[in-house]
């Protein structure tokens, strides 16, 4: 079947991502289904740290400013860890990373890495909290990345002109 690409259309431009079906199959179905849903369209960036990482997918972020920015889950719910399962792919510059809290807790949202972060990759941890499964990478649209990663935010890491998703498609 092949991995399918994402197309990020944000406020500042175009992202496009090979998203990895065929070896995160749990974590990208997830991505997946939910793209389909129409989910993330309208969505905002809500946490932004240059030289880190973008972050996305929190249902509370349609108003960029609402009180429970972050916090939010899937309509579907959360999913099982891929540790163990999956392939080890690094937290390198332009792959997009399960944000969890914890064991079991992937659910919506997901950043795209700035920097390579080695320490939240899970096969150099195992055990420890800081866990986060690539399923995918950034193919074109680094330089939009970039310029999210650049923007200037408040005291929250909250983008304080909103960068917003206006639409996510899925092209095969």
């Amino acid at each position: 079947m092949g991995n399918p690409t994402a197309i990020f259309e944000t406020s500042m431009g175009t992202i496009r991502a090979e998203i990895y079906r065929e070896q995160m199959p749990i974590t990208a179905g997830n991505f997946l289904k939910l793209v389909e849903m129409g989910f993330y369209d309208g969505l905002h960036f809500h946490r932004v740290i240059e030289g880190f990482m973008v972050q996305l997918g929190c249902p509370y972020s349609k108003d960029p400013h609402h009180t429970q920015v972050g916090t939010g889950e899937s309509p579907l719910g959360t999913i099982e860890d891929e540790f163990l399962k999956s392939a080890k792919l690094s937290n390198e510059p332009g792959t997009l990373s399960m944000a969890n809290a914890g064991p079991n807790t992937g659910s919506s949202q997901f950043f795209i890495n700035c920097a390579h972060n080695k320490q939240l990759d899970w096969f150099r941890w195992f055990g420890r909290k800081g866990q986060h499964p690539v399923f995918g990478r950034v193919t074109q649209g680094m330089d939009v990345v970039e310029r999210i990663e650049c923007s200037p935010v408040d005291d929250w890491d909250v983008p304080v002109e909103p960068v917003q998703i206006e639409r996510v498609t899925i092209e095969e």
